[in-house]
């Protein structure tokens, strides 16, 4: 059967990667021929989150990435890369996702298909990545009803329920 995109990409901070980010990877793999999931690590957010819960071995990127990788092994088409974003910040020190097109694109080339789950980053996707399809996995979180944030708040044995 044949995929509708060639070269797919979903990207994020993954802090922690769980079942709703791998049911994102399950859903664009099986649309992509090849599927990029990016973890992008290093930014102000992330250390602040680090800082706060600094025996949470699970959010340390290595960690993050070690486990992405681990869930990915069983798609053939899935390419599990990390990006140093540290310098990618606007003046304020927020988070520059323009200056993070780049780096994705030198690791990706040319995109058909990008992934996530929030409507409101269409506007950016679509101007960094003007040939590439946005598409919106579970955005109503019905699937799989959690976030990153969530989890961080949890306990350890609810945490473990979640996370990959």
């Amino acid at each position: 059967m044949s995929k509708k995109y060639k070269v797919g990409m979903y990207g994020g901070k993954f802090m922690p990667f769980h079942k709703g980010h791998f049911y994102c990877v399950k859903k664009a793999a099986s649309m992509c021929e090849k599927l990029y999931v990016l973890l992008f690590y290093g930014n102000d957010q992330e250390l602040q989150i680090l800082q706060e819960r600094p025996n949470n071995q699970w959010l340390f990127s290595e960690e993050r990435f070690k486990r992405i990788k681990e869930a990915c092994k069983q798609f053939d088409n899935v390419i599990v890369e990390k990006i140093d974003i540290t310098n990618c910040k606007k003046e304020d020190g927020s988070e520059d996702w323009d200056a993070e097109t780049p780096l994705v694109l030198n690791v990706c080339g040319q995109l058909d298909a990008v992934y996530g789950s929030e409507s409101s980053y269409a506007d950016y996707f679509n101007r960094a990545y003007p040939n590439a399809d946005y598409v919106i996995i579970d955005e109503e979180r019905k699937t799989v009803p959690i976030s990153g944030t969530m989890i961080r708040k949890m306990d350890e044995e609810e945490r473990k329920k979640w996370i990959i």
